[in-house]
């Protein structure tokens, strides 16, 4: 001990932090040493820093992110609480969603009904006007509606029908906490140029595995039951493999609102 100051084996013991943490923590700036000696660099802390040491590894122990943990340290108690609880709802959030996404994989193979509702057809070539971005599953109801709009608008400017049918490609699983490319594409007849971030391209003819999405599976995380009856379907379906990714094709079969669809071959 220095004084007033404790070396930093003595202050991790006080804080109950190890010394890596310790070392983490001050390279992070998150607890830096009051001092450090120039000549043989021991590292001393001051006992005032133990409160704020101790906060550290309590928030760390909860998996708080590093950078959120230094936003949280330097509130006020009062103000810490508040961020705290809403972290807290958050947390909760997403554990109902990912133990909803459980039941939907311990399911995936039991939705009978869904997989023997699965159908083939065959898709002409088609031109379509779309747009692309990253997004989650929070920001994809916008993207899809302003999309939408802008591509029926961009038709309805070239003279052309903005009627035809939307199609939503998704490049890779789409969550509230992971983003992926989506595409949102509507088809057209006619000539249409590309304008800002809406670009033109054709989609090939092929066949498609589909279903009809039921109304109470429309929505994250049970619509991923939807998506597991066609993979269902496919891989026990002599001669059919799926070829690419999936999309949802706007309006659905019959009273469906939205089909769920899979390229395959035959």
């Amino acid at each position: 001990m220095d004084g007033k100051h404790l070396l930093a084996g003595e202050f991790g013991a006080a804080a109950r932090l190890s010394p890596k943490a310790l070392r983490l923590y001050a390279e992070q700036g998150l607890l830096v040493p009051a001092r450090v000696d120039p000549a043989s660099g021991y590292r001393y802390y001051s006992p005032d820093q133990l409160r704020r040491a101790r906060l550290i590894g309590r928030l760390r122990s909860l998996g708080v992110p590093l950078a959120r943990i230094a936003f949280l340290a330097d509130l006020t108690p009062q103000a810490r609480s508040l961020e705290l609880r809403g972290w807290l709802r958050s947390e909760r959030d997403r554990l109902d969603e990912r133990a909803a996404v459980v039941e939907a994989i311990d399911r995936s193979y039991e939705d009978v009904t869904l997989i023997e509702a699965v159908r083939l057809r065959d898709v002409p070539a088609t031109k379509v006007v779309c747009r692309s971005r990253q997004v989650d599953t929070v920001a994809l109801p916008e993207l899809i509606r302003a999309a939408q709009h802008d591509i029926r608008a961009h038709l309805r400017a070239s003279g052309l029908p903005p009627d035809g049918p939307m199609r939503v490609g998704f490049g890779d699983l789409v969550t509230p906490e992971s983003e992926a490319t989506v595409e949102v594409a509507i088809a057209y007849e006619g000539t249409a140029e590309p304008v800002d971030d809406l670009y033109i391209r054709l989609v090939p003819a092929h066949t498609e595995a589909y279903v009809p999405v039921p109304a109470p599976l429309e929505d994250y995380p049970l619509i991923l039951r939807v998506y597991d009856a066609v993979e269902a379907w496919t891989d026990y379906r002599p001669g059919v493999t799926c070829t690419g990714r999936p999309y949802e094709r706007y309006p659905g079969t019959g009273a469906a609102r939205f089909d769920v669809a899979y390229p395959v071959s035959r």
